[in-house]
């Protein structure tokens, strides 16, 4: 991993460091959704970070993939995740905690849980690990903790941690938190250790849109003006990161229901859907992002 590149995961890993004091000490129960990513985008900016992502503010049995659209009145209230990817040169520092919000602090286990076994693969990681290692990690401790305090949190399989490259959040390899037989080695790269747990059963299904898109047809160009000002910004801008409604307002653009919807149905522009837990069971996430090299390995984003 030559210098710059590294250099870039460390500078947006303080970044998002800092990203996640903010949002700490903003956030309050009863403040709108939209208030919050709005201070959120313009922090990571003075900072001198880049947008990586939308940031994700979920609640509840919502596990990823809702950031608030303009004029969305929806509060902070159960159980939030807070997901926020920073950028420097285009290399990510992605990471995640979640708040209780609850009146009656009833998720305060749940979270403490996943921050254990966030601990743990902080611990465990080393230079030229297996991507199975973290999976073992990861599991260890949830299932001691379920055994010594009698509760009944399941991991969601289906969302992991990933590899993180320029510009490619989910980039190549994924990293299960479960017990699995990937002896694949991670190195010379970023990637980011990211667990979800419930109450539920821990299956996902995909909900409507979030908020979040992405440029799925690199090739087509719409035939509105307005839409193709806003397609070429967002190709000069944003690159392939995801992107959100909200960030093209903070530039002044107008009509963007028409255009987003416009370009959906073009197929120019994907919009993801959210991830929901299946039985309505409370999600908790938790993550931060490493970079393997160079005989190392780096937690960039570690409170």
């Amino acid at each position: 991993m030559d210098g710059q590149e590294l250099e870039s995961y460390i500078e947006a890993g303080k970044i998002a460091k800092q990203i996640k004091d903010y949002a700490r000490d903003i956030i309050k129960p009863g403040m709108k959704l939209l208030d919050i990513a709005r201070m959120v985008d313009d922090k990571i900016i003075e900072l001198g970070g880049e947008l990586g992502f939308p940031v994700n503010l979920s609640i509840d049995e919502i596990a990823a993939h809702y950031t608030p659209e303009p004029g969305d009145d929806r509060i902070v209230e159960g159980l939030l995740k807070f997901d926020v990817g920073v950028t420097i040169n285009g290399y990510f520092a992605d990471t995640a905690f979640s708040v209780d919000f609850s009146e009656d602090g009833k998720y305060k286990d749940i979270i403490h849980a996943n921050e254990a076994m966030l601990e743990n693969v902080m611990k465990k990681v080393y230079s030229k690990m297996e991507i199975m290692e973290i999976g073992e990690a990861a599991s260890d401790v949830l299932e001691e903790w379920n055994e010594k305090n009698g509760t009944k949190y399941n991991l969601i399989n289906s969302l992991s941690g990933h590899q993180v490259a320029q510009n490619i959040m989910h980039a190549g390899f994924s990293i299960p938190n479960y017990r699995n037989k990937d002896k694949r080695i991670i190195d010379e790269t970023g990637f980011a250790s990211e667990s979800f747990i419930t109450t539920g059963g821990g299956e996902i299904k995909s909900g409507l849109g979030g908020g979040i898109y992405k440029i799925d047809d690199w090739n087509k160009k719409p035939r509105d003006r307005d839409s193709r000002e806003v397609l070429e910004y967002i190709k000069e801008n944003f690159k392939t990161r995801p992107f959100c409604m909200r960030w093209l307002e903070r530039e002044g653009f107008k009509k963007l229901r028409f255009i987003f919807s416009d370009l959906k149905k073009q197929g120019i522009f994907y919009e993801y859907p959210l991830l929901i837990e299946t039985s309505g069971g409370p999600v908790s996430q938790m993550e931060n992002t490493f970079v393997s090299g160079n005989g190392k390995v780096l937690v960039t984003t570690k409170d």
